[in-house]
């Protein structure tokens, strides 16, 4: 990908000045990237830096939450049998296991329900609802889904089944008629923090509970390694309560106690018992979500549950060897069509004058084609939708590309759809056969309305411009607590000008497909990094000065932590060479 360089405005000057000194006179220039991001007081660093279950808010203040509470505490004491309904992706399997492992302890009368993906689809299906009533459940907990479900929460109060929708996607014009609807996207939710993901919006839930019947907070808290995975998958923004929950999931995971996340972890690569080390949210994002994901994308998403349900090691650890050998399975599937897609390109290269991609095949997975749309936008920048065949339907999913509003898009084209739903930035769709030409047309050309031309050149957004001689020990430091990184809260992106390999460059990666540097500014200081997929610039950066665009972090290796650069861009100028 040809990234534009963009370079973030500084902050004001008085404001970086004041809040460096409050902080003990620390990096000015990673104090002006606080502020930019909009910490510019002392409180407001305080809860930046040191995140605690202080900074949370009343659950209570969510639209309905007393309703919800009130209708489980009712089926608690009566003895009703309770449905812990959640999707088959990564927020839907961990809000099923958080609120299925925190209600079980309560009452036995609860069981889960997770949707397949393949013959029921995103959402509340009728299938569960009549499953639901054939086995006496009478309260239903519909997470991370349910918020556009209205006729089918209209067809389980037919059946005298109560549902509490626990959602955390974009209302539809009407919400549906349930004992309770969580939502804090809801116009008319007062809930202070509107990013929560399913399963957080599912642990308010539990918070709420726990506190109105006195359970100790711990009980709920404990719960925060799996919420985590949730924050993280889930790809929301890493601000506010979500930044907190982050943070102190993060911190349990390394020792977690449970042993599904010792097998998750360990089969990931993540557990290294002699020598521990923080896991991040990109641990999670690359190497946890996927391998749970993979049960509902190939299989069925009940098998993650079961995982993260699993007390004995032993059959957790089964149980994440399979998720492993299905994600191995996933990564062949999605390069197959990947290479589709590049094929269709390539035999129709007018595609590429289009503002949109919509991409169909029959033949291919309909759970794999949303991560293949996440691709798509990597090589070639445009709002993409993969659509795959299912039940006489085309269901896919689509990404956007930065500040596009996708679910705005599509929404425009609703009158085609048979369903939908999202986010800004990705979302879900059903199409009818005979709809399918109109729609692609209808999304080209309300994208074309929308879009301008500059949101279709990806941005590196550039935080500041290093020497490495800045790079020491006490930049490290305050560095290190800028994390969790995340959306909204992204490591800073840093250049360096006219440097030079060191003749220490080496290719890596089975086709050398990568490099690990070893270069040098022009001050003399040499510092090291790698970068990933830029293998084939090897040989121009042992003629030519190049500079530089990377992040910092920590590299794990055999029990030693090394500060190292993560390479973004290299760009060539005009330098001579020294």
């Amino acid at each position: 990908m040809n990234f534009e360089w963009s370079f973030e405005k500084n902050a004001e000057h008085g404001k970086v000045i004041a809040l460096a000194k409050e902080l003990n006179n620390q990096n000015r220039k990673l104090v002006n990237i606080l502020v930019k991001r909009g910490i510019d007081s002392f409180e407001k660093a305080k809860e930046f830096f040191r995140p605690s279950k202080d900074f949370l808010h009343n659950p209570f203040l969510m639209k309905d939450m007393d309703k919800a509470v009130e209708r489980l505490e009712k089926a608690i004491s009566d003895n009703e049998k309770i449905l812990v309904y959640g999707d088959y992706d990564v927020d839907g399997t961990t809000s099923v296991a958080l609120v299925f492992s925190f209600l079980s302890e309560i009452t036995k009368n609860i069981d889960f329900y997770v949707p397949d993906r393949f013959t029921e689809g995103y959402g509340i299906s009728t299938k569960s609802i009549d499953f639901a009533a054939e086995n006496d459940f009478s309260l239903v907990i519909a997470l991370d889904c349910g918020i556009k479900a209205v006729e089918k929460i209209d067809y389980a109060n037919k059946k005298n089944i109560d549902f509490i929708i626990c959602d955390h996607h974009t209302p539809g014009e009407k919400i549906p008629d349930a004992v309770a609807v969580l939502d804090p996207k809801r116009k008319d939710c007062n809930y202070p923090y509107k990013e929560l993901s399913g399963c957080g919006v599912g642990f308010k839930l539990m918070q709420a509970f726990a506190e109105k019947n006195n359970i100790n907070e711990d009980k709920i808290f404990d719960l925060l390694d799996i919420l985590v995975i949730s924050i993280a998958s889930d790809i929301v923004p890493i601000t506010g309560e979500n930044r907190t929950l982050a943070s102190m999931g993060l911190k349990m995971l390394p020792e977690t106690r449970k042993n599904s996340l010792k097998a998750l972890l360990k089969v990931a690569g993540l557990l290294d018992e002699e020598n521990p080390r923080p896991i991040t949210i990109s641990d999670i994002v690359f190497r946890i979500g996927p391998r749970i994901n993979a049960a509902g994308r190939l299989e069925h998403a009940k098998n993650a549950v079961n995982l993260l349900l699993e007390n004995d090691f032993e059959s957790a650890f089964e149980f994440a060897k399979k998720l492993d050998e299905l994600n191995s399975e996933r990564k062949s599937i999605q390069e197959k069509i990947v290479s589709d897609v590049d094929e269709i390109i390539e035999n129709k290269p007018h595609l590429l004058d289009k503002k949109s991609f919509v991409f169909y095949d029959e033949n291919w997975n309909k759970g794999i084609v949303g991560i293949v749309a996440s691709k798509v936008i990597e090589k070639y920048y445009k709002p993409s939708i993969l659509l795959a065949k299912s039940n006489g339907k085309w269901t896919g999913s689509g990404r956007s590309v930065e500040n596009f509003d996708l679910y705005s898009a599509i929404d425009k084209c609703s009158h085609l759809l048979h369903s939908f739903g999202g986010h800004k930035y990705a979302a879900g769709l059903t199409i009818e056969d005979e709809n399918l030409g109109q729609f692609i047309d209808c999304f080209e050309e309300t994208v074309k309305s929308m879009i301008t031309e500059d949101q279709l050149v990806p941005k590196l957004r550039i935080s500041e411009i290093l020497n490495f001689s800045e790079i020491d020990d006490k930049f490290m430091n305050l560095l290190a607590q800028f994390a969790p990184f995340g959306p909204e809260n992204m490591r800073p992106v840093f250049v360096t000008f006219n440097v030079v390999d060191t003749g220490n460059s080496v290719t890596m990666g089975k086709n050398h497909e990568h490099l690990r540097l070893s270069v040098r500014d022009a001050m003399g200081n040499v510092f090291g990094g790698v970068a990933f997929g830029m293998g084939h610039l090897f040989d121009k950066i042992q003629k030519y000065p190049f500079d530089i665009a990377y992040t910092l972090g920590f590299n794990y290796w055999q029990g030693k932590k090394t500060v190292q650069m993560d390479i973004k861009d290299i760009r060539f100028g005009f330098y001579p060479v020294r």
